[in-house]
C-alpha cells in the first residue's frame, strides 16, 4: 500500500501558531502520520512493513549504545518553527529529560539524532524539507534511508550543522556499512535492509 497524503494549507498570513492549531484540531484515522511541512498540514496513512522492519533493525542498534538516560522514540512531534515545520521522525534519539510532560511536541534541536526513512508517495519531504529543517534546527545528525531512491536504494548521514546546511558524512548504497560518530560511535550494517 502506498502513502497518499492529504494536504490542508492554512489561510493566508496565518503564523506558526495558526498552524500548529490546525495541526492540534484535526480528525485523522487512527495509525495516520500528520505533520507539518513548510506550513502545509499534511496526513500521510501508516508506513509499509519493509519500512517498518528497517525502522526496527536501527532501533535495535541504537539501544546498544546510547545512554541510560536518552531514548528512541518513534512517534515524537519535533518542531522546526522557523522552517514552519512539525516533523515527527520515523526514530529521533534524545535524553529523556527534554521530553517534557503534557506537551505536544518538543523543539528540534533538543535531538541528537533524527531518522527518516522515505516512503514511495513524500520522499521529497525527506530528502529536501526536513534535510533544511532538521539543519535549520542545530539537530547535530540526520540519518535519512532511501528505500526509494532512483536506480537503488541508498542511505545518507548528514552532520555538522552550519548556517542552516549540513556536510555530508556518507552517502552510500543498502548493503553498505554507515558510521555514525560519537556520540553514537555506532556502525550500522545496512545488508538486511528490506529492498522495495
Amino acid at each position: 500500500m502506498s502513502a497518499l497524503a492529504v494536504e490542508h494549507q492554512p489561510p493566508s498570513g496565518d503564523d506558526w501558531d495558526s498552524v500548529v492549531r490546525l495541526w492540534e484540531g484535526m480528525d485523522v484515522p487512527k495509525g495516520c502520520k500528520v505533520e507539518i511541512i513548510e506550513g502545509i498540514v499534511t496526513v500521510a496513512p501508516p508506513p509499509v512493513n519493509d519500512h517498518n522492519l528497517i525502522a526496527v533493525a536501527v532501533q535495535r542498534r541504537l539501544y546498544t549504545v546510547i545512554p541510560e538516560d536518552w531514548e528512541v522514540f518513534q512517534t515524537l512531534n519535533l518542531a522546526v518553527p522557523s522552517r514552519s515545520g512539525l516533523y515527527i521522525p520515523d526514530l529521533v534519539i534524545l535524553p529523556r529529560s527534554e521530553v517534557p510532560n503534557g506537551e505536544n511536541f518538543v523543539p528540534a534541536a533538543a535531538a541528537e539524532l533524527a531518522v527518516e526513512i522515505t516512503s514511495r508517495s513524500n520522499a521529497v519531504n525527506d530528502r529536501v524539507a526536513k534535510l533544511k529543517g532538521y539543519a535549520a534546527a542545530g539537530v547535530p545528525l540526520y540519518l535519512l534511508i532511501d528505500p526509494h531512491a532512483t536506480g537503488s536504494p541508498t542511505i545518507h548521514l548528514y552532520g555538522e550543522p552550519s548556517d542552516g546546511k549540513y556536510r555530508v558524512l556518507h552517502a552510500g548504497k543498502f548493503g553498505e556499512a554507515v558510521h555514525l560518530p560519537d556520540p553514537f560511535d555506532l556502525t550500522l550494517d545496512t545488508f538486511s535492509f528490506p529492498r522495495p
